[in-house]
């Protein structure tokens, strides 16, 4: 949910919209980018974790959604589940105005600041705000989302959770059940799915709207970060931030059967890549960066390859002779299950030169419409991208498809099968 121990206050100021800024995108490019998608196909949307930065996945939905598709199963972990809950939870004509109204809630303590035009464009002057702003989350909270305790943990009772944590996140509590149809997430329309961390196993849980009743202490249960925030309790069992084990639900997701292609848009909020550090503050940020990103790049890499080998198994099953069908060995690897084709949309987001390490908890209204935005440019220019819209519809294999990272020897599509 948070990346770092940090803290939220209730709802204390008038709240700002969030505005939209819409791209301009003409109707024959939309009509192409719709024409790129089959009605046969599974569109999933898997969101990872990071914070203040969830704002450019609200914006990657927006495009998706209005260019695209709307998903058919969404999977979050931390901030990417509370962006899940909002969309799952709403109907399609609500979802990106429920998600605007939760992210100009959790930016409404700082909005952007009414300096001279093009200061805030200065890298010291932005660097200077964007520090300000996530030391008033650390000291006095988010709106709508989390607020410090008080007394503080080291001088409540040991043992409770009060005990355990810096903050409270029952003002994220009445927001989610203010702002998520529960009910309608449980309908089963729109899969829901988000990973938590079994605090007394160590062992990693995904509650999953096709198999249990979600509520608002799931959603909670993924984002509970420590010491930062207090485990949730389900069923007598405590969970924890499901970013502790993996950062992204790729590996769910692709371990779940399924009988169509699948599309997945996996979308990250920490690049693996990037420059040596200059400052110890640098160091701090590209700690975090990998940290955060290894995980995903390491899951993503691993379930790709399992693919690969299953699709290939069934392939050379199938060119052996009869006779050999019975073998031991030829059993067990026909029990290896092979999907359908599967498409990975990888989209990242990629920091500002003024962010620092304080980007996932830095929840100004500034930051938080600079982040949507991104995600709207992102998404929109992979889905109207010709290696996109062109690509070949397999029947089974898997490709990966990273159109939008300004990284040099990035930008392309692989087909890994």
């Amino acid at each position: 949910m948070l990346r770092a121990w940090v803290a939220a206050s209730g709802d204390r100021l008038m709240l700002m919209p969030l505005l939209p800024t819409e791209p301009k995108v003409t109707k024959a490019v939309e009509r192409v980018a719709r024409a790129a998608r089959q009605d046969d196909e599974e569109c999933i949307l898997v969101l990872q974790g990071g914070g203040a930065l969830g704002a450019y996945q609200a914006g990657v939905f927006e495009s998706l959604s209005k260019v695209y598709r709307e998903p058919s199963w969404v999977a979050g972990i931390s901030i990417g589940a509370i962006n899940a809950a909002l969309i799952a939870g709403n109907p399609a004509s609500t979802r990106v105005a429920r998600l605007r109204e939760f992210w100009s809630l959790v930016s409404s303590s700082l909005a952007a600041p009414g300096l001279p035009e093009g200061l805030t464009s200065t890298a010291t002057a932005r660097e200077g705000l964007n520090e300000a702003s996530a030391t008033h989350v650390m000291l006095f909270g988010v709106p709508g989302f989390f607020a410090p305790r008080f007394p503080p943990a080291p001088f409540q009772p040991r043992g409770s959770l009060e005990a355990i944590s810096y903050y409270d996140t029952a003002p994220l509590q009445r927001t989610l059940e203010r702002l998520v149809d529960f009910d309608r997430l449980n309908a089963g329309t729109m899969r829901f799915s988000v990973g938590a961390v079994n605090v007394r196993t160590g062992n990693f849980e995904y509650f999953d709207s096709s198999k249990r009743r979600i509520d608002a202490r799931h959603v909670m249960a993924s984002g509970a970060l420590p010491p930062g925030f207090a485990p949730v309790e389900i069923d007598g069992e405590h969970y924890w931030d499901g970013g502790l084990v993996s950062n992204t639900p790729l590996q769910y997701v692709l371990d779940q059967p399924g009988k169509h292609r699948r599309v997945v848009f996996q979308v990250d909020l920490f690049a693996a890549t990037g420059a040596l550090p200059t400052t110890l503050a640098e160091v701090t940020e590209r700690e975090k960066d990998i940290r955060f990103s290894s995980r995903t790049r390491m899951n993503t890499t691993n379930e790709l390859d399992r693919q690969v080998i299953a699709q290939a198994a069934q392939r050379l099953i199938a060119k052996l002779p009869a006779a050999l069908r019975d073998d031991p060995d030829v059993r067990a690897l026909s029990r290896v299950r092979c999907e359908t084709a599967v498409d990975v949309v990888h989209l990242i987001y990629r920091s500002k030169h003024y962010e620092s390490q304080s980007k996932d908890y830095e929840f100004s209204r500034l930051s938080m419409q600079e982040h949507w935005d991104s995600g709207r440019a992102d998404m929109a220019h992979t889905l109207h991208d010709p290696r996109w819209t062109g690509r070949e519809k397999r029947a089974s294999g898997v490709q990966v498809f990273d159109l939008a990272s300004d990284h040099p020897t990035s930008g392309s599509a692989s087909t890994l099968l």
